[in-house]
């Protein structure tokens, strides 16, 4: 939906709640009027069912306001003497609309100091969970998210099992495109499996202001823009489905390239502008070896498998009994392997050949050697044409939309391009990109094969593993203690802030028991 048709639902639901409430506001000892006022209405709303002016804020946040509705519906009831169960039920399963009931058909006996406490241990419950939903999911939606790593696309930076908390703040909250969905899941209903959102209405894309913008290196969590799937890691085979932008699968990469750089990918190395890209201390980059072995001397390879931290595992390179390929293996321990008796060659597999599949499937470069890429910036204009429309098609019909704020429609017709029925050679972007890549250079799905990352899919920064758990471990030795409480930025090599939260933690408790203690001694 635009602003416009939000604009237009918006003033029929101020219709909808005067028609059915302003007998309601005159019983209460207010004007009828005041229930026609957008906004003003919900204030007075508040005062009338005895609740903090600052609820009707809550009513405008969306996700938050889906909890808030039904609050709403049942403490007007209550506050007309409509407290029964029967009464509850109807207000909820008539999305509120049993209030004209009451309005029209029912004597309105307002109930002026009605209490406002939890009648029973029930209620109390109910209460308690319901203000603990709304806190966890505004916490969730435009704070702090928590993440697990799921793939090895950044190991050594970040490894599967690591949890994170991913901040919202730094690069600005995203206001929820999805308007009806359920609090603090994704896109499906946990073991259920099903969908956890409508994908109508949808609201305009909205930031709210960052303290920072994305910054070359950066480890960035996305929405994946070319997501189809139904949940991660399902089964090939099943046909995809299109989700809305904030309900699409979350992804964590290193941002490589920002807007307005020109980058490529020489054997390997990230080129910003033709100057090789400097990675930061704990940026770890892999990729695939051949290792060449005498045939004589015995290695124990599990060990050095296990000493190394190999994750990806090794293999015999086309059948070759002498050659062994791994498939993930950052210089240093490409290094140590050459070290290693027995050890002949360690040589590091470049693509040198085009590949099917590399963005913008041209058949042209390869994961290894790419470019030279534009990558889009907002307000810059780039020529269109033959050349270079497979770049910036799907931007233009899939990311950015019309003036209008419908869907682009291109067409091409030999070498004539058009958007929206007029004859175009350039196009001016309407919103920033950038591009992701994983660490783990030939096992990572991103910008190489799909392309840039619309600044409207971006979800936050990583900041804080609290846990980490290692799939692979034994018992209470699953968990990585060197890795819990670390910062997943910053210079040098990530330090554990354990030992300092344990020590916070007691002295918190220590200082409580005192606390305590020294108030009993006043009471007596």
């Amino acid at each position: 939906m635009s602003i416009y048709q939000w604009f237009v639902f918006f003033l029929l639901v101020q219709i909808v709640h005067f028609l059915g409430t302003w007998k309601l506001y005159q019983a209460a000892g207010r004007k009828s009027w005041e229930a026609a006022i957008p906004v003003y209405n919900a204030i007075v709303l508040m005062k009338i069912i005895g609740r903090p002016t600052w609820w009707t804020l809550l009513l405008f946040i969306p996700i938050i306001n889906l909890i808030m509705f039904p609050v709403i519906w049942i403490e007007t009831l209550r506050s007309f003497g409509k407290k029964s169960s029967l009464d509850t039920f109807l207000g909820i399963i008539t999305f509120g609309l049993y209030i004209y009931y009451i309005n029209y058909t029912q004597k309105l006996d307002y109930v002026i100091d009605r209490s406002i406490h939890p009648q029973n241990k029930t209620a109390d419950t109910v209460s308690s969970l319901l203000f603990a939903i709304i806190v966890a999911t505004l916490v969730h939606t435009y704070f702090v998210q928590p993440y697990t790593i799921p793939t090895s696309s950044l190991e050594k930076s970040l490894l599967i099992g690591d949890f994170l908390f991913v901040s919202k703040v730094n690069y600005g909250a995203r206001v929820p495109m999805t308007a009806v969905a359920l609090p603090m899941v994704h896109d499906s209903i946990p073991f259920v499996k099903t969908k956890s959102y409508l994908k109508w209405p949808q609201i305009p894309y909205l930031r709210l202001p960052g303290i920072e913008d994305i910054k070359r290196s950066d480890i960035v969590v996305f929405n994946w823009p070319v997501d189809t799937v139904h949940f991660f890691f399902e089964a090939k085979g099943r046909p995809g489905v299109i989700k809305p932008i904030d309900k699409k699968s979350n992804y964590v990469k290193r941002c490589v390239g920002v807007p307005g750089d020109n980058l490529s990918i020489k054997d390997g190395n990230i080129y910003i502008d033709g100057k090789v890209l400097q990675l930061p201390e704990r940026a770890k980059p892999q990729f695939s070896y051949s290792v060449v072995l005498d045939g004589k001397t015995p290695i124990d390879f599990e060990y050095l498998l296990r000493d190394m931290d190999v994750t990806d595992g090794i293999g015999y390179k086309s059948n070759l009994q002498d050659t062994l390929l791994f498939r993930a293996l950052t210089a240093k321990g490409a290094d140590r392997l050459r070290n290693v008796p027995g050890v002949t060659a360690v040589i590091q597999q470049i693509s040198k050949s085009p590949e099917q599949g590399i963005f913008p499937q041209i058949n042209a470069w390869n994961r290894d050697n790419f470019g030279p890429i534009y990558i889009p910036q907002q307000g810059k204009t780039v020529a269109l044409n033959a050349e270079t429309l497979p770049f910036y098609k799907r931007i233009i019909t899939d990311y950015e939309l019309s003036d209008s704020g419908d869907k682009n429609d291109l067409k091409v017709t030999g070498n004539e391009i058009r958007l929206n029925g007029e004859v175009i050679n350039s196009y001016t972007f309407k919103q920033n990109y950038y591009w992701m890549m994983g660490d783990n250079r030939h096992n990572s799905e991103d910008s190489r094969y799909w392309g840039f990352v619309p600044e409207n899919h971006i979800v936050g920064k990583p900041v804080f593993i609290w846990l980490s758990w290692d799939t692979n471990g034994k018992g209470f030795n699953k968990i990585r203690w060197d890795r819990v409480f670390t910062t997943v930025n910053g210079e040098g090599q990530p330090q554990s802030y354990f030992q300092y939260f344990l020590i916070a933690l007691a002295l918190f408790f220590v200082g409580e028991y005192f606390w305590k203690k020294r108030k009993d001694k006043k009471n007596i």
